[in-house]
């Protein structure tokens, strides 16, 4: 027989009730043999204690109502003996779930048994941790889309303030000569790109963190891809008095990607590198097929970034301080963007910082080349 279907609540208290049948009719059978011996052995005669109680309760209630009451008795206090134990488990996960519906999320009951009380005792830890992990992932919610909205307008309220400055120095005429006044305009129209590109950023970071965004996946050779995309920038390398260097580049790295989109991403990576990295006056892309997985590194030589913030970095609006980001362009959703493109493409991304450099790396499962070789985008 299963041991595991015997060990079940139905067969203790089998067990209990046999036990204590057993036991039951152990003591009446010792109990009517000591009545036997009592009124028939001379040595208990009536003016003894035991003589008299056992003649007495004889006589008055009948020896088989006095079995029958002696058997009731015992089987009960014998059935609830073995039990006590079943019984103390159910107290426990009682105690437990009025404990969870007060609100007590955190409350565990000890699983002390393998048999069904066991198992809904572990269940109701699950239920309650569940819960718990609902309710933090809920505040974690509400108060992610509080920092946003906070984010979002102070982000567009310093350009937008600005342009309306500026605006009201042209509405009311409070400026010298012509010069002056496009000057102003000049200013206005520059904040109003930065307003433009924290809207797009935005929309673009809401998309990609929403799930929203279908991706077409198809293989795509990343040596190639970074490569083109290298020369795209060339013309912001050259302003901000830089280069790039490919480091590896000689074999494929096909994954599945979404070109149009995963572009997105390294150009996010790229802009950060030449924003943060001109005082190194190079950017260099590492290409290499490590242990099954395309690895891209995006390196910079610029100021390094305090060990501190690498694990906030990917995070919507975190600033490292404010000479790395808006006084330079950024927007604060540069690198959260890159990083929820790259997740969607089953990819990872990591940051890694010393004092001489500082490392973008992003990690894709590569594939077998493909049979006919996709045109490049």
């Amino acid at each position: 027989m299963n041991s595991k279907w015997i060990n079940t609540v139905r067969w203790k208290f089998i067990y209990a009730f046999m036990l204590s049948g057993i036991l039951t009719a152990v003591i009446l059978y010792g109990a009517g043999k000591v009545g036997e011996t009592i009124l028939e052995n001379q040595q208990y005669p009536n003016y003894t204690i035991p003589g008299q109680v056992v003649r007495w309760l004889v006589n008055h209630i009948g020896s088989v109502p006095l079995m029958i009451a002696v058997g009731i008795i015992s089987f009960v206090l014998f059935f609830f003996l073995f039990t006590r134990k079943v019984m103390v488990v159910l107290d426990e996960i009682t105690a437990g779930i009025q404990e969870v519906a007060k609100g007590e999320l955190s409350h565990r009951i000890e699983v002390k048994t393998s048999d069904e009380f066991g198992v809904v005792a572990a269940s109701i830890n699950q239920m309650a941790e569940q819960l718990q992990r609902s309710l933090q992932e809920e505040r974690s919610a509400v108060a992610a889309k509080n920092d946003l909205i906070t984010g979002i307008s102070h982000d567009l309220r310093t350009p937008l303030t600005s342009i309306l400055g500026f605006l009201e120095y042209i509405e009311k005429d409070r400026y010298q000569d012509e010069l002056e006044m496009r000057y102003y305009v000049s200013i206005a129209y520059e904040k109003s790109l930065t307003l433009r590109k924290l809207i797009d950023d935005l929309f673009e970071y809401t998309r990609v963190s929403g799930g929203s965004l279908p991706l077409s996946l198809r293989p795509l050779n990343l040596t190639p891809f970074l490569m083109q995309l290298a020369e795209e920038f060339a013309p912001m390398l050259e302003e901000a008095g830089m280069t790039y260097t490919i480091v590896g580049g000689q074999e494929p790295l096909w994954i599945q990607a979404a070109p149009g989109e995963l572009v997105r991403a390294y150009e996010n990576l790229f802009s950060n590198a030449i924003r943060y990295g001109a005082k190194g006056k190079v950017m260099e892309i590492g290409l290499a097929l490590e242990e099954g997985e395309a690895v891209v590194r995006i390196s910079n030589y610029g100021e390094p970034i305090p060990a501190q913030d690498l694990p906030h970095l990917f995070e919507r609006f975190y600033r490292v301080d404010k000479s790395r980001s808006r006084d330079t362009g950024g927007t604060g959703l540069g690198l959260a963007i890159a990083k929820s493109m790259i997740e969607l493409h089953q990819g990872q991304i990591a940051a890694y910082s010393d004092q001489g450099r500082t490392d973008f790396v992003t990690r894709f499962p590569a594939i077998k080349p493909p049979v006919h070789t996709p045109l490049e985008e």
